[in-house]
C-alpha cells in the first residue's frame, strides 16, 4: 500500500472523503443524454464562488461608512493593485450570476425539471433565487453612488405600504428615518457575512436533494426504472466524473472567455450592469431624474409600476416571485419535458418569456400611459401561465414519452 493511500486511509476512518467522492462524484450517474442547457448549474456554482473570493478581497480595502464609502470604491479602482479588475469582476459577476441563474431556471422550465421526485430541489432551487435577490440588493447599497443610495431608498420605502407593520418594518431595515450610515453597515454586514452563509447552505441543500433523486434529462424520463440486473446500474447512466466533469469544464472555458471579454471591453455594458449614476456620490438632497434598479430585477418592478395602487403593486411584485415555489404542484401534464408535449404549452411557454423579457425592459424605462398599458399587459400573460397552467397542461396534446433515453 503506497503512502497516499494509507493517507487516505487514515482521512476515511475520520472524515468520509471517499465515500463523498463516489456518492456525488465517481459513482453518481447522470442521464447521458445532457445537452447545453445542463451547463449552467455548474457555472452557478462558478460565479458563486467567484463573487465570494472577489468580495474577500474588496472587503480589504472597502469601509463601510456613509462618508468614506465611496471614496473607498474610487481608491479600489484607482490605486489598490489590481482593484479595478476585482471591482469589475465583482460587478459584472453580479450580472452574469442571475444571466446563469435565469437560464438555468428557464431549462427546469423546458424540461420540467420541477416535477415530481424533484419538488424539492425546485423550492430549494427558488429560496436560493430569493436569497440571491437579497444578497444583490444589499450590495447594490454599498458603493454608494446615487442609484444606489436612490434605488435603495425606493425598494426599502415599499415596505410602508404593509398595513399595520410598514412604517416600522422600513425604520428597522434602515435603522434610521433615512437611508443613511445605519443603512449602509447593516446592509454590509447581511451582504458580506449572513447571506453568503445562507447562499452556501441552500446550494449544498440543493445539490444533496438532486444527487438524492437523480438529474432530470431533456427526455423527462426517470433513469432508475432500467438498471443492470447484476451492477445495478442504470442504462442509460454514465458517471458523473469524468464525463460531465470534463463537458463542464468546455462550459467554463466559453463562460470565462465571454466573461473577460465583458470585464475588459464593456464592464459597464452601456448602463445594463453599472450605471452612469453610480459614478457620482451619492447626495440625499437631489434625486436622479430616473429611479430604476439593476436589470435583474426590472421585471418585478414593471409589474409593481403597473399597479395603480401601491399596496396593491407591492403584493403583485411579491407574488410574482413567491408563485413561482408553487410550480411543481401547478403542472398537470402527463410528460415532463417539452420534447413530448404540444402546441398549447410551447406556445404559453413563449409568451411567458416574452412577457418576461419585455417586462424586464419596461422596468428600465420612464412610465408613460403605453408603457403601463403594455406592462400591464404582460403582467396578465406572466400570471396567467402560472394560474391556468392546471387548465392548460391538462388539456394539451402529448406525444408518448419513449421507454429509454434518445440522446
Amino acid at each position: 500500500m503506497s503512502t497516499m493511500q494509507k493517507f487516505v486511509g487514515w482521512i476515511d476512518e475520520r472524515f468520509p472523503l471517499t465515500s463523498s467522492w463516489k456518492t456525488h462524484l465517481s459513482e453518481y450517474y447522470a442521464p447521458k443524454n445532457f445537452n447545453f442547457w445542463y451547463f449552467f448549474g455548474s457555472l452557478a456554482l462558478l460565479v458563486l464562488v467567484m463573487q465570494i473570493v472577489t468580495g474577500i478581497f474588496l472587503t480589504m480595502n472597502y469601509k463601510p461608512d456613509a462618508t468614506l464609502a465611496f471614496l473607498s470604491v474610487e481608491y479600489i479602482m484607482r490605486d489598490v493593485e489590481w482593484g479595478w479588475l476585482i471591482r469589475y469582476m465583482h460587478s459584472t459577476g453580479a450580472s452574469m450570476f442571475f444571466v446563469v441563474v435565469y437560464l438555468h431556471m428557464f431549462r427546469g422550465l423546458m424540461y420540467g425539471s420541477y416535477r415530481k421526485p424533484r419538488e424539492l430541489i425546485w423550492v430549494f432551487g427558488m429560496f436560493l433565487y430569493l436569497a440571491l435577490m437579497a444578497e444583490a440588493f444589499m450590495g447594490y447599497l454599498l458603493p454608494w453612488g446615487q442609484m444606489s443610495y436612490w434605488g435603495a431608498q425606493v425598494i426599502i420605502s415599499l415596505f410602508g405600504a404593509i398595513p399595520v407593520i410598514g412604517n416600522d418594518l422600513t425604520l428597522w431595515i434602515r435603522g434610521d428615518y433615512v437611508v443613511s450610515d445605519a443603512t449602509l453597515n447593516r446592509f454590509f454586514a447581511f451582504h458580506v457575512i449572513a447571506l453568503p452563509f445562507v447562499l452556501v447552505g441552500l446550494v449544498a441543500a440543493h445539490i444533496i436533494a438532486l444527487h438524492e433523486v437523480g438529474s432530470n434529462n431533456p427526455d423527462g424520463i426517470e433513469i432508475k426504472k432500467h438498471k443492470d440486473p447484476v451492477t445495478h446500474i442504470p442504462l442509460d447512466g454514465i458517471p458523473f466524473h469524468p464525463y460531465y466533469t470534463v463537458k463542464d469544464i468546455m462550459g467554463v472555458v466559453v463562460f470565462l472567455m465571454v466573461f473577460s471579454a465583458i470585464i475588459f471591453f464593456a464592464p459597464e455594458m452601456g448602463g445594463w450592469f453599472l450605471e452612469a449614476n453610480n459614478f457620482i456620490p451619492a447626495n440625499s438632497l437631489k434625486t436622479p431624474e430616473h429611479i430604476v434598479p439593476l436589470w435583474y430585477f426590472t421585471p418585478f418592478y414593471a409589474i409593481l409600476r403597473a399597479v395603480p395602487d401601491k399596496f396593491l403593486g407591492v403584493v403583485a411584485m411579491g407574488s410574482a416571485v413567491v408563485i413561482m415555489f408553487f410550480l411543481p404542484w401547478l403542472d398537470r401534464s402527463k410528460v415532463k419535458s417539452i420534447r413530448y408535449r404540444g402546441t398549447l404549452y410551447k406556445t404559453i411557454l413563449t409568451l411567458f418569456v416574452i412577457s418576461f423579457i419585455g417586462l424586464g425592459y419596461l422596468g428600465t424605462q420612464a412610465p408613460t400611459g403605453l408603457t403601463t398599458d403594455i406592462a400591464r399587459v404582460l403582467s396578465v400573460i406572466y400570471f396567467g401561465f402560472f394560474l391556468l397552467m392546471p387548465w392548460y397542461t391538462k388539456i394539451d396534446k402529448t406525444k408518448p414519452e419513449p421507454e429509454r433515453v434518445t440522446g
